[in-house]
């Protein structure tokens, strides 16, 4: 079977791709986002795994959920993942989505890890070297991890 990145890859290129075009790479981010919660619920999440459960009932479930939240194109995608049995990597694809638009952005992600919880203004301080030391826009994410004894580790995407 095909890795679940393979099969997402295509929808998260066409969704950004139509974002791109229309402007609404943030619309579309949320959308993704929160039908990524929905489907992602334990309850909903039994509920499309189970085999006794018709596609259209699956379909008006999450469409009732969702309801203003997604507009038209993202009705349109829930009924295509129904269809084609899919509705589940629906997290993949909001992942790669993601990515996609960090890097049109040109925004890095960086992982900040630390023995401590530390303060904001050392935050913002480490992000702006780094935002000058790669030439690209950071955004900073702390973890904190108490096997650290001291000093601060950064991953910076492969880095």
């Amino acid at each position: 079977m095909a890795e679940i990145s393979t099969i997402a890859r295509p929808y998260a290129v066409a969704i950004f791709n139509l974002a791109k075009e229309e402007n609404t790479l943030s619309e579309w981010s949320d959308m993704l986002s929160f039908m990524s919660g929905v489907v992602e619920n334990k309850a909903i999440n039994s509920f499309v795994l189970d085999s006794k459960v018709l596609d259209t009932d699956r379909e008006e479930l999450i469409l009732n959920i969702c309801g203003d939240k997604i507009n038209s194109s993202g009705k349109n995608l829930i009924k295509l993942l129904v269809e084609y049995k899919r509705l589940l990597i629906l997290t993949k694809i909001t992942l790669l989505f993601e990515e996609l638009k960090a890097k049109d952005e040109g925004v890095i992600e960086a992982e900040i890890i630390m023995a401590d919880q530390p303060d904001k203004k050392m935050v913002e301080n480490l992000l702006k070297s780094l935002e000058k030391r790669f030439n690209k826009k950071i955004e900073g994410k702390v973890v904190i991890d108490k096997s650290i004894v001291g000093g601060t580790k950064i991953v910076v995407g492969d880095t």
